[in-house]
């Protein structure tokens, strides 16, 4: 009678909300059509004798979890202001801790099998959530796809390498990229009960999102994770010698040098805000052996990357973020052309112009925007189309959003793209016009249908040729939506023929 009692109530609660089987145990989500499923963890917390190791198995629990609340943030500095984003919209929210190896899901049907989008967030590899409002996936998950926003260590706690954690494990350096490979495993073998399909999942991500994008199609790793990619502003194809192992250990070995302890057992004992006070480190994914064998314009000239379809892209004002940084006079960016290119400083100096104060300053944006993000999707998708067999589609997102009269500097700035992609402008206090709102529909349009059928093009919808050699359509998408060469075509071909 009492087992009978038992799962009467089962039944009920079941009805009132619904109850997924995972293999860590049962959760249940809130709402309906769509159905979300908030803070699931994907593996073991990486706490204590776990912190900078690779994740680990989740623990299990009996009964059912409920899944109604974001799971902790990962562990990084105080949330500042991003770009012209508010605090509340883009900024990772409380709490914040080393606890925060979870996912959440969106889902309209857990009964059918739609394909499934995974968002890996940016922020540098030193910040990011997968909970801020800017990637809520209610509204594409209203379009027909079940949408999974993870979260992945951040900053000295997922991207420390060291001599005795290589010893440990045969590398180091890559936690944050294990942790991103540990959710898509989980999202293989669980999202079925959710509504997915695990043989039609397309992996996301903007700014340090999509270099982890470029990063999973590098790595063998990954093979099978996934069959589509979108990489919204940057990838891992400017080789540099702080990606390889050795040099990231050096810098480790510095860092835990500057602490005071001589191991890393020691290390793991110390309180996580003092870990945090002390890192000066720059992130980043690693030269391993494991998860990347090499860099990436190696991997992809070889053909040995993970051959998927890919989306790739830039907005026209990626190079905002050079304010970061200290801008140039006139005088001082003319004397860096010569030094840094000598005689070919001319032809430089021709495309990037220099000859005011505010001249610099708008070439030293454009240098930024096109080194940093633009010429690296626009190799990736080259190298994509030689080597490999799947369509490229490539963008450049130039509409600016409704604002105040001291953003328009900003222009169509870093990461401005995602919430129209995400269908999410409700979500972000601003005036928008009818053509924030039009917009608003073509991204998400382009996106779910690359989703659900590799091809972003669809009914109503301007046309997107793929990209291919010889004939590197790019999709401009500003005041008014066509397709040709890029018109930063004469900037990236010039920095390409500057490395050589």
């Amino acid at each position: 009678m009492k087992r009978i009692l038992a799962l009467l109530l089962l039944t009920s609660f079941a009805q009132a909300q619904t109850v997924v089987r995972t293999e860590g145990g049962l959760v249940s989500g809130t709402g309906a059509a769509p159905v979300v499923f908030k803070g699931i963890p994907f593996a073991a917390p990486p706490t204590g004798d776990r912190r900078w190791r690779p994740p680990q198995p989740v623990q299990l629990w009996d009964g059912v979890r409920k899944a109604d609340r974001f799971s902790a943030s990962p562990m990084q500095s105080a949330p500042v202001p991003f770009s012209a984003y508010t605090m509340e919209f883009l900024i990772p929210p409380d709490p914040i801790g080393e606890d925060c190896l979870y996912l959440n899901v969106w889902t309209s049907d857990v009964r059918s099998r739609k394909p499934v989008l995974v968002w890996i967030y940016g922020g540098g590899f030193t910040s990011g959530s997968g909970s801020v409002p800017i990637y809520d996936g209610t509204e594409l998950a209203k379009r027909g796809i079940v949408v999974v926003t993870i979260n992945y260590r951040v900053g000295v706690f997922g991207f420390l390498a060291h001599p005795e954690l290589t010893a440990e494990e045969g590398s180091s350096g890559n936690y944050g990229m294990l942790d991103q490979l540990a959710a898509l495993q989980w999202v293989q073998r669980n999202i079925a009960a959710f509504g997915g399909d695990p043989a039609r999942v397309t992996i996301a991500g903007q700014s340090a999102g999509s270099f982890s994008v470029s990063t999973l199609m590098a790595s063998p790793l990954a093979k099978g994770l996934f069959r589509q990619a979108i990489g919204e502003s940057g990838s891992l194809f400017r080789p540099a010698p702080e990606y390889l192992l050795a040099n990231a250990e050096k810098e480790g070995q510095a860092y835990v040098a500057s602490l005071g302890v001589s191991s890393v057992k020691a290390l793991r004992q110390l309180p996580a805000d003092q870990l945090l006070k002390k890192y000066r480190g720059r992130p980043r994914p690693v030269i391993d052996g494991e998860v990347l064998p090499a860099d990436l314009p190696a991997i992809f000239s070889q053909g040995r990357q993970n051959d998927v379809t890919l989306l790739t892209g830039w907005t026209e004002g990626d190079g905002s973020l050079a304010w970061l940084s200290k801008v140039k006079t006139a005088d001082e960016y003319q004397a860096y052309a010569r030094t840094r290119y000598g005689a070919k400083a001319p032809a430089f100096l021709a495309v990037f112009p220099g000859n005011t104060d505010p001249e610099a300053k708008q070439s030293q944006a454009r240098i930024f925007r096109d080194t940093l993000f633009a010429s690296q999707d626009y190799t990736w998708a080259k190298l994509q189309v030689k080597t490999g067999s799947q369509p490229v589609y490539v963008y450049s997102f130039g509409h600016v959003p409704a604002g105040s009269p001291e953003q328009e500097e900003l222009g169509a700035f870093h990461t401005s793209e995602v919430p129209y992609a995400f269908h999410n402008l409700n979500r972000w206090n601003r005036p928008w016009t009818p053509k924030d709102r039009q917009m608003e529909e073509m991204m998400s349009a382009y996106w779910v249908n690359f989703v659900k059928t590799g091809n972003p093009n669809g009914k109503g919808l301007p046309v997107w040729p793929a990209f291919q050699t010889g004939k590197e359509e790019v999709l401009d998408i500003g005041k008014d939506v066509r397709h040709g060469p890029a018109k930063i075509k004469n900037e990236l071909e010039l920095l390409d023929s500057l490395k050589k």
